[in-house]
């Protein structure tokens, strides 16, 4: 696992001269990366620095470490947007501000673990959506928070919605490690699961185990049977179960057998109904992504 130095409109990390030097190299390393760990809010950063960490390991790939934040001086908005954006300094700090404590986090976990001296962080400020676009567009794999900071919920639904990423984000409570020790895949027959499953072929091979989770399926078990095809046109190996939801919703059935089958990972089609008739309806995204214990990877 590799990487290196950062890159900044004003584009310097704090106390890293030596990094500007090399500001066009870092970002051309940090694009070409296999993982990327894309740092909009400080208070997310270690969980996602932990999990890019262990999914690049997993594959024996690369990565590298990006901020991304919106800067109203770098925008081509509405004044409205604009204002917004200002606003924000009174809680949230300057966007020079909120990038540096991204800075001072990712320099705290560097010094905790031998062999992350060579990452360094690159950095984009400005229009949020180019920036996203900028720093992610040839990762295979993109770790981000989807919650936090404005800039964090705006960079998490546009890595899925308008960059239409692998996406993989942390879990509610602390990260356990062991990400890849057994991937649990919601299934139903639907493009979006098989996108999903598809662009994460590297890293469900690299799994210990794999399972494959119908959740109320229909009488002449197709689920079942698409599932099986499944793992056998990725070339996998892996388990199918079938579960009804009983009187709980399809989330909460999922997340219960996950624990029971002590699952480190879980695997989505994202939002199949869109995303704010999901907010609306609760249905089964938005509900793993606010109470699921472990890592979440999906892709719209």
């Amino acid at each position: 696992m590799n990487n290196a130095p950062a890159n900044d409109n004003a584009r310097k990390p704090p106390s890293a001269e030596a990094g500007v030097i090399f500001a066009g190299h870092v970002h051309e390393v940090t694009v070409h990366a296999d993982v990327l760990a894309l740092l909009p809010d400080p208070a997310t950063a270690r969980p996602c620095l932990d999990i890019a960490e262990d999914a690049a390991r997993a594959i024996h790939g690369t990565m590298a470490v990006a901020h991304v934040g919106a800067d109203p001086k770098g925008m081509i908005a509405a004044p409205e947007e604009i204002d917004l954006q200002m606003l924000r300094d009174r809680t949230e700090g300057s966007p020079r501000e909120r990038f540096e404590q991204v800075a001072r986090a990712f320099e705290d976990w560097k010094q905790d673990k031998p062999g992350r001296e060579r990452l360094l962080l690159d950095d984009c400020r400005g229009d949020l959506s180019r920036c996203v676009t900028a720093e992610t567009h040839e990762a295979a794999l993109v770790v981000a928070p989807w919650h936090g900071n404005m800039d964090a919920r705006d960079a998490f639904h546009d890595l899925l919605f308008h960059e239409r990423k692998l996406v993989l984000t942390q879990p509610c409570g602390s990260y356990a490690g062991n990400l890849l020790g057994h991937v649990v895949i919601g299934w139903k027959p639907h493009d979006h699961v098989q996108d999903a499953a598809t662009a994460a072929r590297r890293w469900l091979a690299a799994s210990d185990r794999v399972t494959v989770l119908c959740v109320n399926d229909k009488p002449d078990g197709s689920y079942q049977l698409t599932a099986r095809e499944l793992l056998d046109q990725l070339g996998l190996d892996g388990d199918v179960a079938a579960i009804s939801s009983g009187g709980r919703s399809v989330g909460e059935a999922i997340l219960d057998f996950a624990k029971s089958a002590n699952a480190t990972c879980l695997l989505i089609g994202a939002f199949k109904h869109g995303y704010f008739l999901e907010l609306l309806l609760g249905r089964v995204t938005y509900y793993l992504l606010s109470h699921a214990p472990l890592p979440l990877m999906m892709k719209h």
